[in-house]
Parts: structure tokens; sequence; C-alpha cells
């Protein structure tokens, strides 16, 4: 494949890193634009219909609780995660933090068998 990465690699490898991402901006209330917009900020662009399921689902788990404010303009649906919420995301940053270490081993590793390879065939 010649021209950059395939976008459904791409997508795939940011789907459940934008999980752990999310809940980690969950410890305090916030409604889903809130959200977009900063994951939007820390470069993890993502649509509100991208979002939005994941919030339910995460919901219905019980690891988000929810609460409507209907004070302003428009009504908004507020998001924050509960005690089973804080264990998952405790979870998920562990996993999270196993495979970054284990994917930058990974690259170590193939970086020196690739410099030894590189210094045994030159003169």
């Amino acid at each position: 494949m010649t021209g950059g990465v395939d976008p459904k690699f791409e997508a795939e490898l940011r789907r459940g890193v934008v999980q752990v991402v999310a809940l980690l901006h969950l410890e305090s209330p916030r409604y889903g634009y809130d959200l977009v917009r900063l994951l939007g900020e820390a470069g993890f662009a993502i649509e509100e219909g991208t979002l939005y399921p994941i919030l339910r689902r995460f919901e219905k788990q019980g690891v988000l609780s929810s609460r409507w404010d209907t004070d302003g303009a428009r009504p908004r649906k507020y998001y924050e995660l509960s005690a089973d919420g804080r264990e998952l995301k405790d979870a998920m940053l562990k996993a999270w933090d196993a495979v970054r270490e284990a994917t930058e081993e990974a690259i170590r590793q193939a970086a020196a068998a690739s410099d030894g390879a590189a210094s045994e065939s030159s003169p």
C-alpha cells in the first residue's frame, strides 16, 4: 500500500483510546458537545454521532450518571463518572499503559534489529 495510512486503521486505533480519554474528562460533569470540543483540542477529533453512542452505552452499563439541565437556552444532558466508572477508567488506563509499553518495546526491538542488520551489511 502506498500513499499513507489506511483511514480504517487509524479509526480502529482511535476507537478504544477515545473511550479512555473521554472517561478521563468526565471526572466532573460535562455535556456532550463540551466533551467533543475538549477531545478535539487534545487531537481526538470526534463527531457527535460517534461520541453519543459511547456515552449512552457507558450510561446503560452504569459507568456514567447523567442529569438534564434545562435552565439555559438549550437543555443539556451532563454526564459524570459513577463509582463504577472510576474503577473502569482506572482499569482501562492500566490496560492502555500495558499496550503502550509493549508497543514502545516492540518498536525499540525492531529498530535495534534493523540497526544491527544495517551495520552487518556495511563493508
